[in-house]
């Protein structure tokens, strides 16, 4: 009886140290195609290459390194706020974001629900976490720009963009900059 038991919790424990290890591989195998990407972004010198890059790195930040199922919920919630359906797309996003807080992607997403409902005080508060979590979220960066140039604040906006830039030198952003330039140096004067 004893023998069996200890049988049990030995087979337990090898099922449960494989499903971490296999966690882990599957984290790991995620963040270096992400840092390969990022890298050749960088170096991108058309934009046929960059936007190419581009959709890599979506790709990759929408799929959730280890649960399939949290990857489907984000697809959904993706999905109602493309339609318009902003509350219950919210409600998706928080509930991802409820069950692993430490997955960017989710936090973007309700950011852009949040813009798209005109929350601009509680989209901030979210890209400001997407960032924390992937400082290299170009997406959250012109995110943060966009409500700063709704909201008149030029100078952020004009900073978060060539954050971007230094992220993502042929990011499509990157016309905005002399046009805010512009404004501020007409404020100046």
């Amino acid at each position: 009886m004893i023998k069996n038991i200890i049988k049990i919790i030995l087979y337990i424990s090898l099922i449960y140290s494989s499903f971490f290890v296999f966690v882990n591989a599957s984290d790991i195998y995620h963040k270096n195609k992400l840092e390969k990407y990022f890298s050749d972004l960088k170096k991108s010198k058309n934009l046929d290459e960059a936007i190419s890059i581009e959709k890599n790195i979506w790709t990759l930040w929408n799929l959730h390194p280890n649960n399939q199922f949290l990857t489907n919920k984000l697809e959904l919630g993706t999905e109602l706020m493309e339609n318009g359906q902003h509350r219950y797309a919210y409600k998706i996003f928080s509930n991802i974001i409820f069950e692993d807080p430490n997955w960017s992607e989710a936090w973007n997403k309700r950011a852009t629900v949040l813009f798209l409902m005109n929350e601009y005080d509680l989209s901030l508060i979210d890209i400001e976490k997407t960032l924390n979590l992937e400082p290299r979220h170009f997406g959250a960066l012109s995110g943060r720009a966009q409500i700063y140039i709704d909201q008149k604040e030029y100078q952020k906006a004009l900073d978060n963009l060539i954050q971007t830039k230094k992220i993502y030198p042929l990011s499509k952003g990157n016309n905005i900059i002399p046009k805010l330039e512009k404004i501020l140096n007409i404020e100046e004067i």
